[in-house]
């Protein structure tokens, strides 16, 4: 998903090869290292990542092996030819409990296997000689793939009654904005860890009433419901809003708040 807008962005600047998991599979250590040694790049951006939450629980092993072992492979591959490394991490690290924004230097405590498997592909990377850049986000939604907005509309589109959770709370951020602040941070040289979303703060159901509200399905009824009310395999954190002080002290600037990203997003493609 994010890939597909951050490709098009950096080529507009940079010498740009793009991979997919068709012709570059991370969890083949051997194939990786062949590449990156081939190609001799400067910056590797890693946005590959098994991020079905629910599905990671049960299947773990394919968890582990793309979100940690495959960090690793390339964070190793990056210290052959002295790369930087660009991951992108998430906000699922955290377990939730603080009543504040997180910031970077928090402790990590993930609930689920999808939030530990990542924390283990930062720690990999940390501890690779490699220099890297780890960006945690959260919330994702884009043109390019299955996301939240546009599950909400489908779901709009056939019933008359949705319910939503409203006790777990985050920032929703655009991947096209997302995008946009990966370039920043690498014109920046960014280094170390980095939280980026789009500013401010909602619950999955305030999320869900500003989508109908600007799409204008008064007619659907939407009920808030606890996370309890749903069987899911994988605990979620209740609030994993993340701090982008950092960002904002490197680089001058600010991502604007989710509710104007949401609306460009509704725009273009709605």
């Amino acid at each position: 998903m994010l890939g597909q807008d951050l490709v098009p962005l950096l080529s507009s600047t940079y010498e740009v090869i793009a991979r997919d998991i068709q012709d570059f599979d991370i969890t083949d250590a051997q194939r990786v290292e062949e590449e990156i040694l081939r190609l001799k790049p400067q910056v590797v951006i890693n946005a590959a990542a098994y991020t079905d939450v629910d599905g990671c629980e049960s299947n773990q092993e394919l968890a582990f092996s793309v979100n940690a072992g495959g960090a690793g492979n390339i964070a190793h591959a990056c210290t052959l030819v002295k790369a930087k490394m660009i991951h992108l991490s998430t906000d699922y690290v955290f377990d939730g409990s603080s009543s504040r924004p997180y910031q970077e230097d928090d402790a990590p405590n993930p609930l689920n296997i999808y939030g530990l498997s990542k924390w283990q592909g930062e720690i990999r990377i940390q501890n690779s000689s490699a220099p890297y850049l780890i960006i945690r986000t959260q919330w994702l939604y884009g043109a390019h793939g299955k996301n939240f907005v546009d599950t909400i509309i489908k779901a709009a589109e056939k019933e008359k009654e949705l319910r939503v959770v409203d006790d777990q709370k985050g920032s929703p951020t655009y991947t096209k904005d997302l995008s946009w602040a990966i370039k920043e941070l690498l014109e920046k040289d960014g280094q170390g860890i980095f939280h980026v979303a789009n500013s401010e703060a909602c619950t999955w159901f305030e999320f869900a009433r500003e989508i109908l509200r600007e799409m204008k399905f008064n007619q659907v009824h939407l009920i808030p419901i606890r996370s309890s009310e749903l069987t899911r395999p994988a605990r979620r954190p209740a609030n994993s809003v993340l701090n982008c002080q950092k960002f904002e002290r490197l680089t001058g600037k600010r991502l604007r708040p989710w509710k104007e990203a949401l609306r460009d997003y509704l725009a273009s493609r709605h």
